[in-house]
């Protein structure tokens, strides 16, 4: 495989999606940091050279790149045991990577960035005026999580695969954005067993 290099910003849960899924296959990536705060994806170099869309991750595989975190991963894990062999498994697994991007991270992400980094003091009054909606489809999002995994120990399959991954990377720390983790046993039951990955990397690692 090409070297690799990963541009980032390492508090973001898509970002971190990368870095695992290269850290479980044992992959080695390089690493260059930008604080999206202070817009440092929204410069002319990094708009010209990384990605016009001004937007973190990406990957870069030699002198290619890749946007998208979960586009990323999927490139990382390509013919590994994260990405199953069952037809109907892949299909499944790429149903739970568009659930984390369409109901889960919209809410869930967005909650904890606006609270833990940006501060609601800080907020719009339309971004505030959003909260009750977003935590509600957020808690919506881990509720079904949490009824899917009552009776299994990943949501694909009987083993870990890149939904895993992209579900676990914002949910581990939705508290952050003020969602209550207890409330839902089975997935913090999950999220037990892919911290406990041969391989797993901490987020703040």
């Amino acid at each position: 495989m090409e070297p690799l290099i990963l541009h980032e910003y390492a508090a973001s849960g898509n970002c971190y999606k990368v870095r695992l899924t290269a850290a479980l296959l044992g992959l080695p990536i390089e690493r260059r940091e930008y604080d999206i705060l202070k817009g440092e994806t929204r410069t002319p170099q990094f708009l010209s050279e990384v990605n016009p869309n001004g937007r973190i991750p990406v990957l870069q595989a030699g002198d290619r790149f890749i946007p998208e975190s979960n586009a990323a991963c999927f490139y990382l894990a390509d013919g590994s045991a994260l990405i199953p062999k069952d037809r109907f498994d892949r299909a499944d697994m790429l149903r739970w990577m568009f659930f984390e991007q369409y109901n889960h991270e919209p809410n869930v992400a967005t909650l904890r960035f606006w609270l833990a980094f940006v501060g609601e003091e800080a907020l719009t009054e339309a971004q505030g005026a959003q909260i009750p909606a977003r935590r509600a489809a957020g808690d919506a999002a881990l509720k079904l999580m949490d009824a899917h995994l009552e009776t299994r120990a990943f949501l694909v399959g009987d083993r870990l695969t890149l939904a895993d991954i992209a579900l676990y990377a914002y949910t581990h720390v939705a508290g952050e954005g003020g969602f209550t983790l207890g409330d839902y046993p089975h997935v913090g039951a999950w999220l037990d067993r892919v911290a406990a990955q041969p391989g797993y990397l901490p987020m703040s690692a």
